[in-house]
């Protein structure tokens, strides 16, 4: 290791000139490097009724000029979702400040219902009825090769 203007730098690095500017710059101190963790999707906030209550209830104490923005900064929170939060509280109470799901509402219709089970009943007889035929040809061989044969469905 090799001193160049107060770093600490490994003995095959030479000096270069920029390294004197940056060591005069930074003053010996390197800077500290960002996290390189990179979360890979970010969570969406979910807030239960009653904190929505509570943060309403706070914003219609707040009489002051700045207690909102101070109190919606302390919790992380924007003016928009008071003014959703108020619209919901006017709805309903608890039922209107409740999470709700994302997304398009699903309708669920009775023979669509009806249809799906019917499918499924059909995928699980099919695949019964092929097992079945491959049981009833690996009997046929059988037979042959025992010197019974097996009567045809057109005998029977």
């Amino acid at each position: 290791m090799t001193t160049v203007n107060g770093s600490a730098r490994p003995a095959t690095q030479g000096t270069h000139a920029s390294d004197s500017v940056l060591g005069d710059i930074t003053g010996g101190r390197t800077a500290p490097r960002p996290d390189p963790e990179v979360v890979a999707r970010a969570k969406r906030r979910r807030y239960t009724a009653e904190y929505k209550q509570r943060i309403l209830a706070q914003a219609d104490a707040a009489k002051g000029s700045g207690e909102i923005g101070a109190m919606l900064r302390r919790n992380g929170l924007y003016s928009s979702h008071l003014v959703k939060w108020r619209r919901e509280r006017e709805v309903g109470v608890l039922e209107g400040l409740a999470p709700q799901k994302r997304g398009p509402k699903v309708k669920a219709d009775a023979r669509a219902v009806e249809y799906q089970k019917l499918q499924r009943e059909n995928e699980r007889l099919a695949e019964q009825l092929r097992k079945a035929e491959i049981v009833i040809d690996v009997q046929k061989k059988v037979a042959m090769l025992l010197g019974s044969p097996f009567p045809e469905a057109a005998e029977l």
